[in-house]
C-alpha cells in the first residue's frame, strides 16, 4: 500500500519490465514512494534465476536480465507497488540492479568508497569507467573545430569529475535541502550518463544533439526527484528518468506522423519479439505467428505493422556514427538515371487518359491492345500469350491489333491522343 498522503497516477500497460519506464505517468509520481508491508513478489525460482546471473566478480544484475527471469505473465501485470517491492526485496539479497552500458558506476562501490577526487583518480574503477566511456572523452575531440557542436559539447562535459559514492550522497542531501550548488554539481558530473543512453537512440528520427538534450532535462528531473535516505544508487535512479525522456521525447517528435506513446510501446515490444524470433528460427514470423508471439489479433497487428512504418529523408546518413564526416547519405545510393517522382505521375496520368481513349473501342479490341502494351500488369504480352487468352491463333490476334491501332488513328481519337502528348 502507498503511504496515506501520497499519491501515484500511473498506467500499466507496458508487457516488458525493463521498458516500465515509458508506460508510467513520469510527471505525476516519483519512485521515492514509501512502500508498507507489501506481499513478497520475489519467488524462490525468481531468485534463484536471478543470482544464476551473478557471477564472483559482481554483485548486481542488468535490466535486461531480471526482465529474462521474470514470467511473462507477471511482467504483463505488474504496478508500480510491485516494481518498488521488488526491487527492495533485490536489495535485501544484497543484489543491484543496473543498467548493462554503465555497470562499472556503481558495481562494488561500498568497497571503492574513496575519500578524495585524486585518489579516485588513481584507482582501477576510475579507469574501467573511462574505458566504458571513451568515446565520450577529451581523446576525440582534440584539434576540434568550432563548426562541430557535439564535439565542443563532449569536451566541455569531460571537465566534470566523476563523484565518489560519499560524495554523491553529500550532493544528493543539500540538493534535497535547496543547494543550487550541488544540484548543478550532480547534474554535471551525470552527463557522460546520458551521452552513453543518447548514443543508443541514435537514428530514431531525432538527432544527437537533441537527443542529448531531452536526456539532460530528465537528468534534470531525477535531481528534483532523487531520494538519497531510500539509498538507491543516484545512477541507477537517473538512468530510468534519462531513458524515459528520450524515448518520450522519440515518440512524440522523432517521426513525420506522431503516433500515440502506447502504440510506440507495441512497435518496439514487436521488434524485440521479431528480432528474438529470427534468432531463433532464422526467419522472420508472418503475420499469423506475430499475432500469437504478441498475443494480439491479426486485424490489430496489420495496424501495428502500418504504423511501424517510418518516413525517412533522403540527405539522412548511411552510417549511424555521430563524429564521421562526410557522411555517405541514402540519396547517394539512388540512380541518378532512374525517373523522377514528377515524371512518374506524368506517366501514370497519361497511361489513365490513353486507357480511356483505348476502352472506346470494342471490349475485345481494346483487351488485345492492353495486354500487347502493357496496360493489364505492366508486362507486354506476345502475340501468342494473348492468343492463348483468347483461345485463337497468334494470327488472328495480329490482324485484330492491326485493326485497332487503324481505328485509334481515326481523326476523332488521334486529335485526342495529340492533345494528351501536347499537354503532358
Amino acid at each position: 500500500m502507498i503511504e496515506k498522503g501520497k499519491s501515484a497516477n500511473f498506467e500499466s500497460k507496458s508487457t516488458d519490465f525493463s521498458q516500465v519506464d515509458k508506460s508510467s505517468k513520469v510527471e505525476k509520481y516519483s519512485l521515492s514512494l514509501t512502500i508498507k508491508k507489501s506481499p513478497t513478489v520475489i519467488t524462490d525460482e525468481i531468485l534463484r534465476k536471478i543470482k544464476k546471473k551473478l557471477s564472483k566478480d559482481r554483485s548486481s544484475v542488468t535490466f535486461e536480465e531480471i526482465d529474462e527471469s521474470i514470467p511473462t505473465q507477471m511482467r504483463e501485470n505488474f504496478t508500480l507497488e510491485f516494481l518498488i517491492t521488488f526491487y527492495n526485496e533485490l536489495k535485501k539479497s544484497n543484489i543491484s540492479v543496473v543498467d548493462s552500458s554503465i555497470r562499472h558506476f556503481y558495481e562494488d562501490d561500498e568497497e571503492k568508497d574513496l575519500q578524495t577526487n585524486e585518489e579516485y583518480k588513481d584507482s582501477e574503477e576510475y579507469e574501467e569507467i573511462f574505458e566504458d566511456f571513451s568515446d565520450v572523452e577529451v581523446e576525440m575531440c582534440d584539434n576540434i573545430s568550432l563548426q562541430d557542436p557535439i564535439k565542443i559539447y563532449l569536451k566541455e562535459i569531460s571537465k566534470s569529475k566523476l563523484l565518489t559514492p560519499s560524495r554523491e550522497r553529500k550532493l544528493a542531501r543539500k540538493a534535497q535541502m535547496g543547494d543550487k550548488r550541488a544540484r548543478e554539481e550532480l547534474i554535471k558530473a551525470n552527463l557522460r550518463l546520458v551521452i552513453s543512453i543518447a548514443k543508443r537512440y541514435v537514428g530514431h528520427g531525432l538527432g544527437f544533439l537533441d537527443l542529448i538534450q531531452e536526456g539532460n532535462i530528465g537528468l534534470m528531473k531525477a535531481v528534483a526527484k532523487f531520494d538519497w535516505k531510500k539509498g538507491y544508487k543516484f545512477s541507477t535512479y537517473s538512468y530510468w528518468w534519462i531513458r524515459q525522456a528520450i524515448t518520450r521525447a522519440i515518440a512524440d517528435q522523432g517521426r513525420t506522423v506522431r503516433i500515440p506513446v502506447h502504440l510506440v510501446e507495441t512497435i518496439n515490444r514487436m521488434n524485440r519479439v521479431v528480432n528474438k524470433y529470427v534468432q531463433e528460427h532464422g526467419e522472420v514470423p508472418d503475420l499469423e505467428e506475430l499475432s500469437v508471439l504478441m498475443d494480439k489479433p491479426v486485424d490489430k497487428m496489420k495496424e501495428v505493422l502500418i504504423s511501424a512504418k517510418n518516413i525517412f529523408s533522403l540527405n539522412a546518413p548511411v552510417s549511424n556514427d555521430v563524429d564521421a564526416e562526410g557522411e555517405t547519405e541514402v540519396l547517394d545510393f539512388i540512380d541518378s538515371e532512374s525517373p523522377t517522382p514528377d515524371e512518374e505521375g506524368r506517366k501514370m496520368v497519361i497511361r489513365q487518359k490513353m486507357e480511356m481513349i483505348i476502352d472506346t473501342l470494342s471490349p475485345k479490341e481494346a483487351m488485345i491492345l492492353k495486354m500487347r502494351y502493357g496496360f493489364v500488369d505492366g508486362k507486354q504480352k506476345t502475340l501468342e500469350e494473348v492468343g492463348e487468352f483468347f483461345n485463337v491463333t497468334r494470327e488472328r490476334i495480329r490482324q485484330i491489333e492491326s485493326k485497332s491501332i487503324r481505328k485509334l488513328k481515326h481523326p476523332a481519337r488521334k486529335k485526342m491522343i495529340e492533345n494528351i502528348m501536347q499537354e503532358y
